[in-house]
């Protein structure tokens, strides 16, 4: 068994980095730059002590055989910073509650449907906080063919976001009128909590992809919120999203980004920013996609 003593005292060198930044970006396009050598570090002690490594040259070693492919699964959970809120960047609800529902109401009402993704969901408060505003706005979708699909690379916060129980201190930024509705109190290891009502997870469905890989979807989205996720990604990363995104955009559908993410020149990619980070879809725009990226297979509950 590795001593404790002895990794918290393993080093992580630059060369070591580099070949852990190596397997990072190519599970999924994270960037871990010299500059991280302390972070990296100090998140990965935790799996070395998990693993019983000793050093970061043996956890490398783990990772890169066949026999490591779930720990790079956990490596990927602990570099990712998963810290997100409820109702983050209210100006984005606003067009969805002012602009999108309306169009949906329209094709429901015509018989189609109305779906949203949460594309890097987090702990899952973005997609809650979708399902609430929407709710508020007009109580009849929760019998309407309405569903939002919830996805994250880290599997951890996906089996968080479907056990819906949030320490109360996670719940900052939900109204009270929403609070009193969409939450009840329970007790969460003797930590006051609440968990959001059965009519609300029934509209979600919570799943874990990686937006590097081939996506299974087989439809197309009224609107797509991926924020503070491609920042984390280096230039081209980015430029290979963009098409996607647009490709699994209904023709009036929205691209919601953080509010430090940019499409770059977004009429050559098909959108036209339609405010804050939002970023309506061009329909007359030709997305030609490489084979790489096309769609395939599906993820059950997400039609």
């Amino acid at each position: 068994m590795t001593d404790v003593r002895q990794d918290l005292e393993a080093e992580l060198s630059l060369a070591t980095l580099e070949a852990l930044h190596q397997v990072s970006y190519h599970e999924a396009g994270l960037i871990l730059a010299p500059e991280k050598v302390r972070m990296v570090q100090s998140r990965l002690r935790h799996r070395l002590r998990e693993t019983k490594t000793a050093t970061f040259e043996g956890y490398l070693a783990l990772i890169r055989s066949d026999a490591g492919t779930d720990e790079r699964r956990m490596m990927i959970s602990a570099l990712t910073t998963n810290v997100s809120q409820f109702f983050r960047e209210p100006h984005h609800f606003d067009i969805l509650g002012d602009k999108i529902l309306p169009r949906a109401q329209v094709k429901l009402k015509a018989g189609g449907r109305f779906r949203i993704w949460s594309a890097g969901c987090s702990n899952g408060q973005e997609a809650f906080s979708i399902a609430m505003h929407l709710l508020d706005h007009d109580p009849s979708l929760q019998d309407a063919d309405f569903r939002i699909l919830a996805t994250d690379v880290d599997p951890k916060v996906i089996a968080f976001a479907r056990d819906a129980v949030y320490p109360d201190r996670m719940l900052q930024g939900i109204p009270d009128h929403l609070r009193k509705r969409f939450l009840q109190p329970v007790d969460n290891a003797g930590q006051p909590a609440h968990k959001m009502t059965d009519a609300l997870r029934q509209l979600i469905r919570f799943k874990e992809l990686n937006l590097l890989k081939p996506w299974p979807m087989n439809h197309v989205f009224d609107a797509i919120f991926c924020r503070n996720v491609v920042i984390y990604f280096d230039s081209p990363t980015q430029d290979a999203l963009w098409p996607r995104f647009h490709s699994v955009l209904a023709p009036d559908g929205v691209l919601f980004l953080g509010h430090s993410e940019r499409v770059p020149a977004p009429e050559a990619l098909g959108f036209c920013m339609s405010g804050p980070t939002a970023y309506d879809k061009s329909p007359t725009f030709d997305t030609n996609l490489p084979d790489t990226f096309k769609r395939q297979g599906k993820l059950n509950g997400t039609s």
